[in-house]
């Protein structure tokens, strides 16, 4: 009837509109149940779910065997780990694979059958999910005494295929490859030049004194390339070049060149390569999301325009404002967003949208996220406004950070004069009086702030709720000091009492005191924007956290299956390598099992690992590409999105002045919008003809 027909263009617009706002694709079943479905599966419930689902499946390398469930990781010193016993990791990982297939199951009905052939992401899912219950089986066959697991290894992938973002930018990343590969063979090229003249200039003499640069590094053509890359990274500089140059000065000269062409010119055009290449296939892929955003918004109109209460005789398609309203109160988007096209609606005087009109509209999507401060309390009494016009001036903040920097200085020169004291020699009598005063005084700024401004007002400035939140904490500090050890005076040093000794209070609340200097930073301004530019890629560029995961995860598993038991302990002073792993790490970590934990794998060796300082035989296979696609490609890759970041702040700053009550906040798509293209009215109209699921009447 027509009541459910309208009924379902109404529930149609909800979720195309939610797709808009998500940069979704609205290639989906459109039917009422399969609506209901949809909105369902992207509801918070279930997306929190599925990222519970995942974080869990990603922390069983913790826990399952070997486990990182150790203090130390000296094998020498470290208690046997417990291990969880046979199948109970084994059923938590089951558990996570049924989710896993609710989770394929429902995306490849709702994208229908002939979409999902295209989707080469969900074959790929289903693919990894048959691998990994088909290694769970084996597993258990075995009684989980098997040495390799691939089930692992395929893990990261659950939280790949999850992230659209993560899918975009490993597509850019792999389109920029050709022209990386370009400059990584330059690379090879002048790795192999310069080792060949390595090999020739330091090769093996009658005199077996003057012969140390062949014996240390250029014994072998395998022995000469690891130095000359390892010297590529700067890692082994200048050890690499002492004992030629302690022969002969000359010598350096090499070294120099294959630094300067190496360092200097090849990896910072492999930079600037990337930066060009990927900047220019990330804004592609942030224009098809433009392209999806603005698809949805007029895939909505025209399933709104389909209503029965519009008029059927008129040569253009038009909505009415009152099904509009009726949409938005249903569609999940920002309240700010929403009350704002609410606002647009209500004041609007026609009672009909055209489709220019509608878009229109829902360009506040793509506006800046604004952050209007509350204002400050108006004050009756004449003494009350001027206290509240004293305290509430920016000076009055200048003086709070003056006073900061002498509570800064003061502890710098007690710490000088107390360096060399044992414990017992100390007097903390002066700090711990110092300390009272300032932190005294801080409570009274904060308090004074708040009076002026107010709570709300107060608490709306980020730097402000920093700075009361450490005020607090130090305040909270001093009481308990005070409580356990008395009151400062000369020659105080009692006994430790509690959980800290006084000493241990004091560290603590001095380098709380150090870490609220931090509060200078939005009053310093080219300072305040790397700071924010540095907080945007982090609220920002998530997908770029979750490669690294992935990739570091990876590598650490297959790092672990590689050389897990490499290290076994003799006694301890002594340990033994077996297999024919030969690992060094020049005083890093002589007795740390690497290999044996996931986590030290991924905190130590793998971190460590991406300014190179670990070499070994024929697992320099393994180590090389953990450096090319950490340190070469992915660092490069941070950079380029660091320097359009900071770019983009710094044209805006240039162009908008600062106001001191409103603060905006921009997404990654926003970062590229004064760029982007927007689609025409025919590409639109075009692609909703092509839709596989969605039948228009025009």
């Amino acid at each position: 009837g027509t009541g459910a027909d309208n009924d379902l263009y109404i529930n149609q617009a909800i979720v195309f509109i939610e797709d808009a706002i998500q940069y979704r694709s609205i290639n989906h079943r459109v039917d009422s149940r399969s609506l209901w479905l949809y909105r369902w599966y992207y509801s918070r419930t279930c997306q929190w779910i599925l990222s519970l689902t995942i974080t869990i499946i990603l922390a069983l390398a913790f826990i399952e065997k070997p486990s990182s469930l150790t203090i130390t990781s000296d094998v020498r010193y470290r208690l046997p780990a417990w291990n969880p016993p046979c199948g109970l990791t084994e059923s938590i990982e089951l558990l996570c694979f049924l989710v896993f297939i609710v989770d394929v199951s429902v995306k490849s009905y709702l994208i229908g059958w002939e979409e999902f052939w295209k989707n080469k992401w969900l074959m790929a899912y289903i693919l990894t999910l048959i691998v990994s219950l088909s290694d769970w089986i084996v597993s258990l066959s075995f009684f989980c005494t098997e040495g390799v697991r691939i089930r692992r290894i395929l893990r990261p992938f659950f939280l790949l295929q999850n992230s659209s973002m993560m899918k975009k930018t490993l597509k850019s990343i792999n389109s920029t490859l050709p022209e990386m590969a370009s400059v990584v063979l330059l690379l090879a090229v002048h790795l192999s030049l310069f080792t060949m003249f390595a090999m020739l200039l330091f090769a093996r003499t009658k005199d077996g004194q003057q012969d140390k640069e062949w014996v240390g590094y250029f014994r072998n053509l395998p022995d000469s390339l690891t130095s000359l890359l390892v010297l590529l990274t700067t890692a082994n500089n200048p050890d690499v070049m002492i004992p030629a140059y302690s022969k002969n000065r000359a010598y350096s000269i090499f070294f120099i060149l294959f630094t300067v062409l190496g360092n200097l010119f090849l990896m910072n055009l492999l930079t600037a390569i990337i930066y060009n290449q990927f900047r220019g296939y990330l804004l592609k892929s942030v224009q098809s999301s433009l392209f999806r955003r603005r698809l949805g918004i007029r895939a909505a109109f025209e399933v709104l325009s389909s209503l029965k209460e519009n008029p059927a005789n008129t040569q253009e398609s038009y909505v009415s404002v009152r099904a509009l309203l009726q949409v938005l109160q249903k569609v999940e988007m920002d309240s700010r967003c929403k009350q704002a096209i609410t606002t647009s609606l209500k004041m609007c005087s026609c009672d009909q949208l055209s489709a220019s009109q509608f878009q229109k509209l829902f360009e506040e999507l793509d506006k800046d996220a604004i952050k209007q401060h509350p204002p400050s309390p108006e004050y009756q009494s004449h003494f009350m406004q001027k206290i509240q016009f004293a305290f509430g001036h920016p000076y009055f903040g200048y003086l709070g950070n003056v006073v900061a920097l002498a509570n800064i200085v003061s502890i710098c020169v007690v710490l000088v004069m107390d360096a060399d004291k044992q414990p017992s020699e100390r007097d903390d009598f002066f700090l711990g009086a110092i300390n009272c005063f300032f932190i005294l005084y801080y409570l009274l700024e904060m308090l004074l702030k708040i009076l002026a401004m107010g709570l709300k007002r107060y608490l709306s400035y980020p730097s402000n709720r920093f700075d009361g939140l450490l005020t607090v904490i130090l305040l909270v500090l001093e009481i308990a000091t005070f409580a356990v050890y008395g009151f400062p005076h000369p020659g105080w040093r009692p006994e430790f009492m509690g959980l800290l000794s006084l000493w241990d209070m004091v560290r603590l609340v001095n380098m709380l005191i150090v870490f609220r200097f931090l509060r200078i930073i939005p009053n310093m301004k080219f300072m305040a924007l790397v700071v924010t530019t540095l907080l945007d890629l982090v609220k920002n560029l998530r997908a770029f956290a979750g490669i690294l995961v992935v990739v570091f995860y990876a590598f650490a598993i297959t790092g672990i299956m590689l050389f897990e038991g490499a290290v076994i302990p003799l006694g301890n002073t002594s340990f033994y390598i077996k297999k024919v792993v030969v690992l060094y790490f020049k005083e890093k970590c002589d007795f740390m099992d690497i290999f044996d934990r996931f986590q030290a794998e991924v905190i130590y060796c793998l971190f460590y690992l991406m300014s190179v300082n670990l070499i070994c035989r024929w697992a320099k296979i393994y180590f090389v590409a953990w450096w090319l696609i950490s340190s070469v490609i992915w660092v490069n890759l941070f950079v380029a999105l660091l320097l359009e970041n900071f770019i983009h702040k710094w044209d805006r700053r240039c162009h908008r002045e600062p106001l001191s009550d409103i603060e905006y906040q921009r997404t990654v798509e926003l970062m590229f919008r004064d760029v982007l293209e927007e689609p025409t009215e025919e590409e639109l109209v075009e692609k909703l003809h092509k839709h596989p699921h969605l039948q228009l009447c025009r």
